[in-house]
């Protein structure tokens, strides 16, 4: 049975996981900065974008996405591994992205696999 240490532990790292999304949908990228240590490594390569320290990639995500008119995420099966004071993430993404005006919709469909760390402010995505 989960304690509720690990119980309260995981629902944060969920949370953090809607407010990444939620930021990324409603172009807020310096709520970012609640959701990655400063030192964080993102990969966006296998969708055709970069990898980088998070201050890079936060500017590139600033940067590209307002190309599309519209795009959301909706997450699912989180699996949620904690051990101390890190835990890993496998989440489902399916993200659909209007391209642009005429109406054409590209869909992504992906796993999130996420690494974090227990900082004073709470959980923090570093991978």
């Amino acid at each position: 049975m989960l304690s509720l240490a690990e119980i309260s532990d995981r629902l944060e790292i969920q949370q953090l996981l809607v407010d990444y999304s939620t930021a990324i949908d409603n172009r807020r990228f310096d709520d970012l900065d609640r959701v990655f240590t400063p030192d964080a490594h993102i990969d966006y390569t296998e969708l055709g974008g970069i990898a980088g320290t998070y201050p890079d990639v936060k500017a590139w995500l600033a940067e590209v996405l307002p190309n599309f008119p519209t795009y959301f995420h909706m997450l699912g099966n989180f699996d949620i591994r904690i051990d101390g004071d890190t835990a890993t993430s496998r989440t489902i993404l399916f993200n659909p992205m209007k391209l642009n005006d005429d109406g054409q919709i590209m869909f992504c469909g992906l796993w999130y696999d996420d690494e974090f760390v227990r900082t004073p402010d709470g959980w923090r995505m570093t991978r």
